[in-house]
């Protein structure tokens, strides 16, 4: 349908067929939008097209849905914001309330239906749904602030989710035996390291101040109120409430269970690779919750371009140079 409107599939023509053509085709280039939306929203996990999620960060290895929900998520922004806000931006006002509504339904759903869950791979699954709504609201604002702070957040996001799938791999063992809640019972006296480090990420995913997660919440809630989407600030900030609530829930888990409600006490290895990944994880999720420079700057410099590929220097030619 994309082809069908403009001509051609790559982006830096269709970008400049949209801005200096009379467009004849609109309604094949708005559908053409629409289900590409449909196929970036379902890659995020983004409401409506989220219903794969829970079920696949459950069913699969804990290690793949780290993967899964840090770098497989953030490639999909990526190709969500080179799409729309550079290749589309012509229709800018076309698909910004679309993507409003779906930012209001991706945070309502992520964090209501975590909190009733009582598998923590499915809660963590509803949590990245949650997220997702987050930083739909710096695509929505579509503003340059808006990509710097889709930045901060797929940076910072990286790094807590793939520390918490971490501590899952570590507690639930081969076979992930071990991802229901009452499993985490009592791990701040089996390992209290490794229960700290799951509290940091937990706590940087709910916004706490000195985490990452703080920052990365405030800045795509800061894009939004200055493209005049407060309304949708305010949602965002008051499911960030209800998630919280879950994220309690597995740290009241860890520390607060009664002494006649603790297991056994366990044995839990912690391989060496492991240790030194959660480690790093840690460090970058405080540190960036502290001195929010190191991630904010890099992504302040950043600018979303769509850059020509050079053509090919003919024999003996200088190469021509790819113009920006």
């Amino acid at each position: 349908l994309m082809y069908g409107g403009t001509g051609s599939t790559n982006l830096v023509e269709i970008a400049t067929y949209l801005s200096e053509t009379s467009v004849a085709h609109s309604g094949l280039i708005l559908a053409g939008a629409a289900l590409l939306l449909v196929g970036f929203g379902f890659k995020v996990a983004a409401a409506p097209f989220h219903f794969w999620t829970p079920d696949v960060y459950q069913g699969s290895p804990s290690p793949s849905v780290a993967w899964m929900a840090s770098g497989v998520k953030v490639a999909g922004f990526a190709g969500l914001i080179r799409v729309f806000y550079l290749g589309l931006s012509t229709y800018r006002l076309d698909w910004q309330p679309i993507v409003f509504a779906l930012a209001v339904i991706t945070l309502i759903v992520g964090s209501f239906l975590a909190v009733v869950q009582t598998d923590v791979k499915r809660m963590l699954a509803y949590s990245s749904i949650n997220h997702a709504g987050f930083i739909l609201l710096g695509v929505q604002a579509g503003s340059v602030e808006g990509v710097q702070s889709v930045l901060f957040y797929m940076a910072a996001y990286t790094f807590l989710v793939a520390g918490s799938f971490g501590v899952i791999t570590v507690v639930s063992r081969k076979g992930d035996i071990g991802v229901q809640l009452d499993d985490f019972r009592g791990l701040s006296r089996d390992r209290p390291v490794l229960a700290l480090a799951f509290s940091v990420f937990l706590f940087a995913q709910a916004g706490v101040p000195l985490t990452s997660g703080f920052f990365a919440k405030f800045y795509v809630i800061n894009a939004a109120i200055d493209s005049g989407s407060t309304g949708l600030a305010i949602v965002a900030m008051l499911t960030a409430v209800v998630a919280a609530f879950l994220y309690l829930r597995i740290i009241v888990s860890m520390y607060m269970t009664s002494d006649e409600e603790l297991p056994e006490a366990r044995s839990i290895p912690i391989p060496f690779g492991a240790g030194l990944a959660l480690v790093l994880a840690t460090v970058v999720t405080i540190g960036a919750g502290v001195f929010p420079s190191l991630i904010a700057d890099p992504a302040g410099d950043a600018t979303a371009v769509l850059v020509v590929e050079p053509a090919p220097a003919a024999s003996g030619d200088a190469p021509v140079l790819g113009a920006p």
